[in-house]
């Protein structure tokens, strides 16, 4: 190689980037002599740029993660979801969020709430520290979960989410109700579990990692209550029989889904709420 010419980070930068403008390895050999570089140097940066080219071409493509999600690829108006027409009220792709319209019947939030109601106690979160289960100061909300098919309502509700979200019954947690009372809030936190506690490897081994959460409203209280996502200043109000839906493909902040349940101000929220797994829950 000649003495004083070297191929440096900016002669790659540069290479590269006329290369990817759609120029020639010929047509860079001759801009290169024009520009004084010797023949020697300039065919071996130009042999390393097409050994990378050659290796980066010939690198396996990672498959597109399958996730949970509608189908919106004919932007939709309306989703037909087994026995259902569920509409499509809003949609965002970064962080990936859903409100659906008429998700539910108010027969079928009735249904929910009166079967609930009977078995709530002050909700617990998931322990990331020792993989069990354990009341948190963020949440101070009342709490039940039905078992996958326990009830006719719950049955139905389930079929009717796995259509239309394109997701297997059996990935999904059983659902669970939730009774805010005023003042009752639950402060903002991720759903997927934290893959550096200590606990999480034993909750993964029920189900995998959560991909996906359905938020659904099965009473509006009189003020407040909203579903909020902070990190993208995104409101969604507590409509009765409707549902927000929002996914995460890894457990990242990165995902964007910090999110949360605004304080209670006036009468009760009550909610449904279906997280779904990467694999079967048991």
């Amino acid at each position: 190689m000649s003495t004083g010419q070297f191929i440096s980070p900016e002669l790659r930068e540069w290479m590269a980037a006329q290369l990817a403008a759609g120029h020639s390895i010929p047509a860079l050999r001759a801009s290169m002599r024009d520009a004084g570089w010797q023949d020697d140097v300039a065919d071996a940066a130009l042999a390393e740029l097409q050994s990378q080219t050659a290796a980066a071409s010939a690198a396996p493509v990672e498959p597109q993660r399958a996730m949970p999600g509608p189908d919106l690829a004919a932007a939709p108006l309306e989703i037909e979801a087994v026995d259902r027409r569920v509409q499509v009220l809003q949609t965002m792709r970064n962080p990936r969020v859903v409100v659906f319209g008429s998700l539910l019947s108010d027969e079928e939030c009735d249904g929910l709430i009166a079967a609930a109601r009977v078995r709530l106690a002050r909700s617990l979160t998931v322990e990331t520290q020792t993989g069990g289960e354990v009341l948190n100061v963020d949440r101070t909300s009342d709490g039940m979960f039905f078992e996958r098919g326990e009830n006719a309502i719950v049955a139905r509700l389930e079929a009717r989410i796995a259509a239309l979200l394109r997701w297997p019954v059996e990935f999904g947690e059983g659902l669970q109700v939730l009774r805010y009372r005023p003042g009752a809030e639950y402060r903002p936190h991720y759903d997927y579990f934290d893959p550096a506690e200590p606990g999480t490897p034993t909750i993964l081994r029920r189900g995998g990692q959560r991909v996906a959460t359905l938020v659904m409203y099965l009473q509006a209280p009189e003020q407040g209550g909203a579903t909020t996502f902070p990190d993208v200043g995104l409101e969604v109000g507590p409509v009765r029989g409707t549902g927000v839906f929002f996914s995460y493909d890894r457990p990242d902040p990165a995902t964007r889904t910090l999110h949360g349940g605004a304080p209670v101000l006036l009468g009760e929220k009550w909610v449904a709420t279906k997280w779904l797994r990467e694999r079967e829950f048991s």
